[in-house]
Order: structure tokens, then sequence, then C-alpha cells
């Protein structure tokens, strides 16, 4: 039997009310699992919703505006790959971790390159599918604005980014990223010409209790350097043995010197 939706936000509703757990789309087609996870989740105090199929958790999302989804790759009617990079088409900022048996490197590849921000295979530990939830969301969820400040625009070069409308334009041209991807070029915009080590890069955009392979750092760094580069020169360059920095383009990147 399927959760019933939650009802939507009154509108005027007190403004003082304590924040809502975040809410979570669990799509399996196997009930044991769906069943397993929802529990779990609920437990630590998630608000659960879950899905059966690709097209369902498509329509769940778009109804119940989840924070995060929990995507099995193998469901009855598409795969979870096609599912993620549907959500991203339609500029969807959810977060996406992927839960499935498909272990092969490639189908980790896919995963991350269509937009997921984490991957698990099955057989998996509870404990372990928190921890990556809750870090996943900590990168993911937008904070609540803080009453005596405003975090603004930030820029460089022909980049611009505004934290609070999730958007990014480069040269004016905007550019579509994942929450990820948006939380890496917002950690890069705050280190301006300042070479950044794989492990420093993980810290601050993955969290500290990220257990995956440190190697997403650079599909990552691909994947934003590629989105990037559709408007203009390379902005993000390979410091070899030491890490990334953002440089604004000049001559020995074929674009011209930029000043700000």
């Amino acid at each position: 039997m399927r959760d019933a939706p939650p009802p939507p936000p009154r509108p005027g509703e007190d403004a003082t009310a304590p924040a809502r757990a975040p809410r979570i789309l669990v799509v399996d087609d196997e009930p044991n699992i769906v069943d397993l996870v929802r529990m779990a989740l609920r437990f630590h105090g998630f608000d659960v919703v879950t899905a059966a199929t690709g097209r369902e958790a498509l329509t769940r999302a778009a109804a119940d505006r989840p924070d995060l989804l929990i995507l099995d790759v193998m469901l009855p009617d598409a795969d979870g790959f096609e599912v993620c990079r549907r959500l991203r088409a339609d500029g969807a900022e959810v977060g996406v971790v992927y839960l499935t048996a498909r272990d092969a490197h490639r189908d980790k590849i896919t995963g991350f390159t269509y937009g997921g921000d984490d991957y698990i295979t099955k057989p998996f530990a509870v404990e372990e599918l928190i921890a990556r939830v809750r870090a996943v969301l900590r990168r993911t969820r937008r904070p609540e604005p803080e009453p005596s400040s405003a975090p603004g625009l930030l820029s460089y070069a022909d980049v611009e980014l505004d934290p609070d409308a999730h958007l990014v334009r480069r040269a004016g041209r905007p550019v579509e990223l994942s929450p990820t991807e948006f939380s890496l070029l917002r950690y890069f915009l705050h280190n301006p010409n300042r070479v950044l080590s794989r492990a420093q890069i993980l810290d601050a955009v993955w969290d500290s209790d990220f257990d995956g392979e440190p190697t997403v750092v650079d599909q990552y760094v691909s994947y934003l350097r590629r989105k990037l580069g559709q408007h203009g020169p390379p902005l993000i360059h390979t410091q070899r043995g030491f890490g990334y920095a953002l440089r604004a383009p000049g001559p020995e990147t074929g674009g011209p010197e930029r000043s700000r």
C-alpha cells in the first residue's frame, strides 16, 4: 500500500513554526527493500514517500517536492539513470542517491554523469545509507536565509552564481548544474586563484564523513569544466600533484584577460 501524500503547505502558514523534516522519496520495485529503507528513514526522523516505477517517481517528485531521492537503477518501466536525467532536464535540484545492485564502474560513471550525487550498491548497510543521505542533504538543501545578512551574488571572470535562486550564468548564458556541481562551483568561487587539494574539496563539498571514492572529485571537476566550457575558455585548471584552481582566462588559456 502506497504512502498517502502529505498535505501541501498552507498559504500564510506560521513562519515561526519548526522546519519540516527532510522529505525522502524512495524509488524501488522490491517491497522488502522499500519497507526496510522506509522504516530506517522514519526512525531517524525523515518524512518518507515511495514509488515503484520510473513514471511514478517523476509524478511523485513533482507533487511531493522531496529533498532527496533514493533511486534504484533497475525499474520496471525505465532505468534510474533516465529518471535522474529527466529530473535534471526539468531543473529539479533534488539530491539523488542511487541504491542499486549494478556495481560496474561504468554504471557509477553513468550515474554521476546524469546528475546523481552518490552511488550505493546492494547489499548495503542501513547505517551507511543514512550517513550518505545526511551528507548529500547537507550540500544540496537550501539553507534558511540568515536574518542579519544575505549571501549575495558570487562572481569571477564571466561566471555568476546566485546562491538564493540557485542559478549560474557564464557570459550571460544560463548553465544547468546538478546540486553537487553547484556546490563545487560555489567552493571554487569562494577560493579564486587558490590551489585546492582533492582532500580540501572533498571536505568542503562532500563533507568530512563522505566514505566514497576520492576520485569522485576528479569526475565532478571534469563535468563542471565541460559545462562551463560550453560558453568560454577554461576556468578550472589542474595543478599537477597539488589539485585544482579557478583562474581567469588569459593569453595562455586562449581568452582575454578580465579584471573585476
